[in-house]
C-alpha cells in the first residue's frame, strides 16, 4: 500500500480494529455503517482534492463497509441515516449485489422500494428505463443526505438522450454536495457536455471552477482534453483571456502543458494562429520539461502556410531528434515535405506546353454547345473561340504531385490518429 497521508491512516487503522471485533460492532454506536460511510466520503474526497496515495485506502474502506453492512443486523436499517449509508455505499462504487442482498431482508419497509427498483436497474446497466423516476426523485431528495448523489446518476442516464437536461441534475448534484468527489465528477461531465454542445459560455464556466477546485484530481487530464478541445473548436470566439482565466489556477507545468497541448492540437487542425499563440505562451513559461522544443515544433507547422516558411523550415530542422517523441517525429518529418516543396523552385520543363494536349471547344454542332450569344466575344459578330493548348504534366511535376499525394495521405492517417486519441 503506497505511503498515506496521517488522518487518512488514522481511518484506517480504527476502522480495521473495530471490524476485528465483529461481536461488539453490533452494539458500538461508534461503528454504525453511517459512521463508517463518513470516513469512507472523507477518503474520496481527499483523492478528488489531489492526494493520490489516498486511492489505496478507498478500495480498502469499500471491502469492509461491504462486509460490515452484510453482518449488521436487520434492526441496524430501522435508522434511517444507516439506510441513507447503504444506498450512498452504492452509489459511491460499492458492490451492488450487496444492495440487492439488503434490500431482500427488508421486511420492515425501512427502503424506498421506488428508490430500490431506480438503483437496481441504473447498477444493472439499464438506468436508462428509470431516467424519468430518478430524476423526479433527485428533486424529492434534493435535501436529504442521498440527494446530491441521485442527482449524479440522474444525470448520468439522462445524458444519452437529454444534454441539456443532465446539465440540470449535475448542477444539482454540485450544488449540493460542493468540495467533494460528486462535484469533481458532476463539474468535469458538465464540461464534457458543454463541449459537444457547443455551449461554449456554460463551457468556459465550468472549466473555471473545475480548475480552481479539482486541477490536482486524478481525473484532471480527463478535464483538460475536454477544456483543449473547447478551446481549438472555438478559436477565436474563445479568447487568449478566456483560456488565462483557466489556466490561472494551475501551476507553471500544468499551465504549460495545457499550452503545449493546445498548440499540438491547434497545428494539427490548421488554426494556425493559434498553433502560435500556444507554442508562444509555453516557450516563456518555465519549469516544464522540453517546453522549448515542442513549442518550436508547433509553431514551425503553423508557420508553413505563411511568408516565414523559410525560417519555419529552419527551425524545424534545428529540433534535436531525441527530444520528440515518435509522434512529433513524423510530424515534423510531413511538415519538412511539405515545407520543402513549398520552397522548391519549379524547372523549367514544368512551364512548357504541348501541343498535342489540346481541349477541343464545343462547336454549334454538338448537343452540348453554349449558345453564341453565351459564347466569349462579340455576339454580333459570332466569333468563336480558338482552340487552346493545356499544359502537358512533364515527368517532373507529375513524380512531384504523386509524392505530394502520398505524404498528405500519411498527414490524413496522422490526423486520424489523433482524432482517435484525444
Amino acid at each position: 500500500m503506497p505511503r498515506l497521508r496521517p488522518i487518512v491512516l488514522a481511518v484506517a487503522l480504527t476502522l480495521g480494529a473495530a471490524l476485528a471485533r465483529p461481536a461488539l460492532a453490533q452494539d458500538d454506536p461508534a461503528l454504525a455503517p453511517y459512521v463508517m460511510l463518513r470516513s469512507l466520503q472523507f477518503v474520496q474526497d481527499t483523492v478528488a482534492l489531489g492526494d493520490h496515495s489516498a486511492g489505496e485506502m478507498q478500495r480498502f474502506m469499500l471491502g469492509k463497509i461491504d462486509h460490515a453492512l452484510r453482518a449488521a443486523p436487520a434492526s441496524v436499517y430501522d435508522d434511517p441515516r444507516n439506510v441513507d449509508a447503504a444506498l450512498i455505499y452504492a452509489m459511491s462504487g460499492g458492490n451492488p449485489a450487496t444492495l440487492e442482498y439488503l434490500f431482500g431482508r427488508d421486511v420492515s419497509g425501512n427502503f424506498d422500494n421506488r428508490v430500490a427498483d431506480a438503483l437496481r436497474k441504473y447498477l444493472g446497466g439499464k438506468g436508462t428505463l428509470v431516467a424519468k423516476s430518478l430524476g423526479d426523485m433527485a428533486n424529492e431528495y434534493r435535501d436529504e443526505p442521498i440527494g446530491p448523489y441521485v442527482a449524479l446518476v440522474s444525470g448520468n442516464v439522462t445524458l444519452p438522450k437529454d444534454p441539456k437536461g443532465a446539465l440540470l441534475f449535475y448542477d444539482l448534484a454540485r450544488l449540493g454536495a460542493p468540495g467533494t468527489i460528486v462535484e469533481e465528477a458532476a463539474l468535469r461531465r458538465s464540461v464534457a457536455i458543454a463541449v459537444d454542445a457547443d455551449l461554449v459560455d456554460k463551457g468556459l464556466a465550468y472549466s473555471r471552477k473545475y480548475a480552481r477546485r479539482f486541477v490536482h484530481s486524478p481525473y484532471a487530464s480527463q478535464f483538460v482534453d475536454f477544456f483543449v478541445q473547447l478551446v481549438v473548436e472555438h478559436h477565436p470566439q474563445v479568447a487568449e483571456h478566456d483560456i488565462d482565466g483557466t489556466v490561472e489556477f494551475m501551476d507553471v507545468g500544468r499551465r504549460g502543458e495545457v499550452f503545449l497541448r493546445i498548440a499540438r492540437r491547434a497545428a494539427l487542425e490548421g488554426k494556425d494562429e493559434l498553433a502560435r499563440l500556444a507554442s508562444a505562451r509555453a516557450a516563456a513559461l518555465s519549469g516544464i520539461e522540453r517546453p522549448e522544443h515542442l513549442a518550436r515544433l508547433y509553431s514551425g507547422v503553423a508557420s508553413i502556410p505563411t511568408s516565414n516558411v523559410d525560417a519555419a523550415m529552419k527551425d524545424l530542422a534545428a529540433i534535436p531528434e531525441d527530444e520528440l517523441s515518435p509522434r512529433d517525429r513524423a510530424l515534423r518529418s510531413a511538415a519538412q515535405f511539405v515545407a520543402g516543396e513549398v520552397l522548391r523552385v519549379p524547372g523549367a520543363e514544368s512551364l512548357t506546353q504541348d501541343a498535342a494536349l489540346t481541349i477541343a471547344t464545343p462547336d454549334a454542332a454538338t448537343p452540348d454547345a453554349l449558345p453564341a450569344a453565351d459564347m466569349p466575344g462579340s455576339a454580333a459578330d459570332g466569333q468563336r473561340m480558338p482552340q487552346s493548348s493545356a499544359a502537358k504534366l512533364d515527368p517532373e511535376f507529375k513524380t512531384f504531385v504523386e509524392n505530394g499525394r502520398s505524404k498528405l495521405s500519411a498527414i490524413d492517417e496522422l490526423l486520424k490518429e489523433e482524432g482517435v486519441r484525444r
